[in-house]
């Protein structure tokens, strides 16, 4: 079992910065590709961004790409994701999700994720 925890959420104006983080426990961090998804009202979920095992390989939504940045520290057990320049469209609550894959690339389909934390609110103001 792998425990996965957000934070950093909240309220922003449109065009500010917000720094989320998931924490994790159980199993061994490093063994676990990590993603990111959010899912707005009405909605279904997206992806938003992945990081391989040794954050040697992101990949992003082209929604927000050039916008956001995921990051990990293995050390301490924790994924990131810098969210700048952000949009009312980006209003969700965001995911972090744990993966148990080894390959270059993180993949996208949140099927492909066994353990999800429990999300933390994101709203953008106009």
């Amino acid at each position: 079992q792998v425990q996965l925890v957000e934070s950093g959420g909240g309220l922003v104006q449109a065009g500010g910065s917000l720094r989320l983080s998931c924490a994790a426990s159980g199993r061994p961090f490093s063994r676990y590709a990590m993603g990111w998804f959010r899912q707005a009202p009405g909605k279904d979920r997206e992806y938003v961004a992945g990081i391989s095992r040794s954050g040697g390989s992101t990949y992003y939504a082209d929604s927000v790409k050039g916008r956001f940045t995921i990051s990990r520290d293995n050390a301490k057990n924790t994924v990131y994701l810098q969210m700048n320049s952000l949009k009312s469209e980006d209003t969700a609550v965001y995911y972090c999700a744990a993966d148990f894959w080894d390959g270059v690339r993180p993949r996208t389909g949140s099927s492909d994720y066994e353990y999800w934390g429990q999300g933390t609110q994101v709203t953008v103001s106009s």
